[in-house]
């Protein structure tokens, strides 16, 4: 007798007129356009809003801790190269607790996609100021404005050697879906920082404010995703924000220089314990 295989899609719970709606958009799009099945992707989430993604989206997923999402989804990519890793955080779960496994993921060239949803607030709880809240900003934890500078996760991305940079908005569904492409294509490791409008908590950065201060860098005449000081310059800008692939250059993948044969990965490998010399060992421990 067949059992038919079925499964439950769940309608996501985040309020109306959340950016999310717009990266999930943008990610299933990509997923279509690339022709990847459902078993070749595995999509690692932290803790926030964003956590919930990957219980909407038909694929392989891990909800990791706080700010852990890198080193969750560097070993799946180790383990298994063939898989399209994408990881998504919120600017909190990336710019703050997650800042050192971030620099070092990116700086190694781990070949994984980072979609970073940044709403410039900590949005599932309640509003407090994130890295990436505006100076002077007014929220439930700066009664008297945000005294800390805010972070910008493309221009730290750069400097820590980057080598696939882009920004999107999430009002603009179609372009992010294209960047999101381009970085799921790249070799290397790809950071999509992604302009994302908390209606809830963020009254500020709303829809309305960002197509007031984005700027497309595929618009500006001369611009090249290849001249880093051209990507230095746009993200430089005091009064506009640069969207589009900011920066791009090859490098071999960290995967590529570390593993002997990426046509055999660690997850096809035999790795029965040797339970004789496992005690072995524990005894001497004892």
């Amino acid at each position: 007798m067949k059992v038919k295989a079925s499964y439950h899609r769940l309608d996501p719970t985040w309020c109306n007129g959340c950016g999310l709606f717009g990266v999930f958009d943008a990610l299933k799009r990509a997923a279509v356009a690339l022709a990847i099945e459902p078993e070749e992707l595995v999509i690692v989430t932290g803790i926030g809003c964003h956590g919930r993604l990957n219980n909407y989206f038909r694929a392989y997923g891990f909800h990791g801790l706080h700010g852990r999402t890198m080193p969750v989804a560097t070993g799946i990519k180790l383990v298994n190269p063939g898989l399209q890793v994408v990881a998504v955080s919120g600017d909190g779960d990336a710019y703050s607790i997650g800042l050192g496994h971030f620099l070092h993921a990116l700086r190694k060239n781990v070949g994984l996609t980072y979609i970073v949803v940044d709403n410039r607030i900590y949005a599932l709880t309640q509003g407090q100021a994130s890295p990436t809240t505006d100076f002077g900003m007014v929220t439930m934890s700066t009664p008297v404005g945000s005294k800390d500078y805010p972070i910008d996760g493309p221009s730290l991305a750069l400097a820590a050697g980057g080598t696939f940079i882009a920004r999107g908005f999430s009002g603009e569904v179609a372009h992010l879906a294209s960047l999101i492409e381009r970085g799921m294509k790249h070799d290397g490791f790809a950071l999509i920082d992604v302009l994302s409008p908390c209606v809830t908590h963020n009254k500020l950065n709303s829809y309305d404010w960002y197509k007031k201060h984005i700027l497309h860098v595929e618009e500006v005449p001369g611009y090249s995703p290849r001249a880093k000081a051209k990507a230095w310059e746009a993200l430089n800008d005091p009064e506009k924000i640069a969207v589009g692939l900011i920066y791009e250059e090859d490098k071999p993948s960290f995967e590529e220089l570390v593993l002997p044969d990426r046509e055999k990965p660690i997850a096809s490998l035999d790795l029965k314990v040797d339970v004789p010399r496992l005690g072995k060992i524990m005894d001497g421990f004892r």
